[in-house]
């Protein structure tokens, strides 16, 4: 039974109308087209009728740019201008890519907000100009096979692309001239397209190991109904960094450690290892001289023809990678608050999926077979498909709603350096959240706003967003303004953030955008961190509230002795309070949280943290008996000048 027709506002088909819509996977390694037609989900094939098109684009001087197969062949021949696995350059700074990528054969410079750019013989460009290529390729292979002009397309993202990467991707596709309907998450894709050829429900895990990224979410599928219930992964992890490992032993087994290769021979060396990887697909080994990749380097790299590596040789290499994936997966399940041995289906996506050892590492940790049915290259681009129909408003009989996640909680900075979660992580998408803060300083008509992301009790241990300013407040006193700070998540996942005052109306918005993505380890090491440092992040929080408090009362404290002391204090009472209030002041002084050197704390300083915190609440305690007889005259005064001339019949 069909749940529901989903549609854009005002982006319904009439019922005899189909508009021409596509999913397009935007891979590491290689991109394609899929669509919905006929009540079948196709795969859009090149004019040779090949389905993959390699992410390869080829700059020339004056002339038009190669992308796919031609620029491919010319990558070894040309490597400086041709730019290979573009999707780990998206969203990334400078030295997270020189940092992470091994031994690029590209001239790079950063931009002035320290993107990268490539400096070819076409002048200088960057990820987003070149990923529009390829998709301005895919859309123009889509047209020529539809026969007609595209309507829009739903592309595919990692589940765990962050905002910025996000956003360039969808800037790429404007460039290119390609209308997006909805980025979905690619894990969603692969297990809507599953859900749709095996029509059964149950827990599905889609373990997506691609080129350069690998995702991991679990989803629940009930009559037509895709509930991301958690998802997890590593931008920065895929078969490219098979590649390189096997790259750095072929290197140390012929004694290349202090020889270096020109780029042209790097290349080479590259290209001889991802055939290596192949062959050891299907084969116990491979010598090196007997693949047609090794001829071009027989002559600088002789050595190289006595050289025969195994699977398992293989095997022991990439281990650890294959193992930090698994990791993650038990991550997610515990997320998911689901059992392995609950999961009805696990579905292998990424071409990096066929390496032997990672099949068998999942079916050993998973306890099933995993689900190959579907080629785990294209399973994405279908899925993409089929919710490319549904958003461009045609009718099918295939409707079904997706509800995906947010991968990691979004807070904002509140006064003593902590976080408020206004959004927690694997909350599902769109989403709208507000929540209520107020000024801590009287006659303050400014407040700053820092958006953070990530799971830890304090801001600086987490990702900073974005910082906007909303100005223009009315000088009351602390506490007095009401200041509502809206978040908003859509459907692609990018966040917007709102704050506006209530009692004027005053606002401010944002739409939150990094100047670069989440470096290799930063989305997996929050998460991490926010279990590891559980006992931390609570003294910190208990310290920095203590803190807090502590700082409002002296300031009461002080206020109230300047206006009324002269009047109600006896000396002896006075010098208590200035006393007490001046041990507290000392105390605040010393453990300031600048002085504590929180990045170098660990989970065994938490007790020590605690102290500190129940020391200033002890002194803040002091204050307040000291003070509470002279409060009380306070209030006996006030009462008595607001009672004074008045009939006590006019009292309510």
């Amino acid at each position: 039974m069909a749940l529901l027709s989903i549609a854009e506002p005002g982006q319904s088909a009439a019922p005899h109308q189909r508009k021409v819509a596509v999913g397009i996977d935007l891979g590491t390694t290689n991109s394609l087209v899929g669509v919905y037609r006929n009540g079948t989900l196709d795969i859009i094939n090149d004019e040779q009728g090949r389905p993959l098109c390699p992410s390869v684009v080829r700059f020339l001087a004056e002339q038009e740019p190669e992308v796919g197969y031609q620029a491919l062949e010319k990558a070894s021949i040309d490597p400086q201008n041709t730019i290979i696995s573009v999707k780990r350059f998206i969203g990334k700074s400078l030295d997270d890519v020189l940092k992470n990528v091994h031994k690029l054969p590209y001239e790079l410079t950063a931009s002035t907000n320290n993107l990268p750019v490539f400096n070819t013989v076409a002048g200088q460009k960057n990820a987003i100009e070149v990923s529009s290529l390829i998709l301005k390729k895919l859309k123009k292979q889509a047209e020529a096979n539809l026969g007609e002009e595209l309507y829009g397309a739903v592309i595919t993202v990692p589940a765990y692309f962050d905002d910025t990467q996000r956003q360039a991707t969808k800037d790429a596709a404007k460039l290119a001239g390609v209308n997006v309907l909805r980025l979905l998450n690619e894990p969603t894709a692969a297990a809507v397209a599953y859900g749709i050829k095996t029509d059964q429900d149950g827990l599905v895990a889609v373990y997506d190991l691609g080129g350069g990224t690998f995702d991991v979410s679990i989803l629940k599928i009930e009559k037509g109904v895709f509930k991301v219930l958690a998802t997890g992964g590593n931008t920065n992890l895929g078969g490219d960094d098979f590649d390189t490992a096997l790259v750095k032993d072929i290197e140390e087994q012929i004694g290349l450690k202090e020889v270096s290769l020109n780029k042209n021979s790097q290349r080479l060396l590259l290209e001889l290892a991802i055939a290596v990887k192949k062959h050891l697909s299907s084969a116990p080994q491979v010598k090196l001289s007997e693949l047609a990749e090794f001829a071009l380097l027989s002559k600088e790299l002789p050595t190289l023809n006595d050289l025969t590596i195994t699977r398992e040789h293989f095997d022991a290499l990439i281990a650890d990678l294959v193992k930090e994936t698994l990791l993650i997966c038990r991550a997610v399940l515990k997320d998911a608050n689901v059992e392995r041995e609950e999961i009805n289906e696990v579905i292998l996506v990424g071409g990096s999926t066929r390496v032997p050892l990672v099949k068998e590492k999942v079916k050993k940790y998973f306890g099933k077979e995993p689900l190959c049915s579907i080629d785990p290259d294209t399973v994405v681009a279908l899925g993409a498909a089929m919710q490319a129909d549904i958003l461009a408003g045609n009718q099918n009989d295939k409707d079904f709603l997706l509800l995906d996640v947010l991968p990691l909680s979004l807070g904002v900075e509140v006064y003593g350096g902590l976080v408020e979660k206004i959004i927690p992580r694997n909350t599902v998408i769109p989403i709208t959240r507000a929540q209520e803060f107020t000024t801590a300083q009287d006659g303050q008509t400014g407040l700053k706003l820092h958006v953070v992301q990530g799971e830890r009790d304090m801001a600086e241990d987490c990702r900073s967003l974005s910082r906007f300013t909303l100005k223009g407040l009315p000088p009351k006193a602390a506490g007095a303004l009401k200041i509502l700070v809206t978040y908003q998540v859509d459907a692609d996942g990018l966040l917007s953030v709102s704050a506006k005052e209530l009692t004027t109306n005053i606002s401010a918005e944002v739409q939150v955008k990094l100047s670069y993505g989440l470096t290799e380890d930063e989305v997996l090491k929050m998460i991490q961190d926010s279990s590891e440092f559980a006992a931390l992040d609570m003294a910190l929080r208990k310290l920095s509230e203590a803190r807090v408090e502590a700082e409002l009362l002296v300031k009461s404290v002080v206020q109230q002795v300047q206006n009324y002391g002269a009047k109600f204090l006896e000396p002896k009472e006075a010098n208590n309070i200035e006393r007490n209030v001046n041990r507290l002041l000392t105390l605040l002084e010393k453990y300031k949280l600048d002085n504590l050197k929180i990045s170098t704390l660990t989970n065994e300083d938490s007790q020590r943290l605690k102290e500190y915190a129940n020391e200033i609440d002890f002194w803040s305690q002091q204050v307040e008996v000291s003070t509470r007889d002279f409060a009380a005259k306070i209030m006996t005064e006030s009462i008595k000048e607001v009672l004074t001339g008045k009939d006590i019949n006019d009292i309510k």
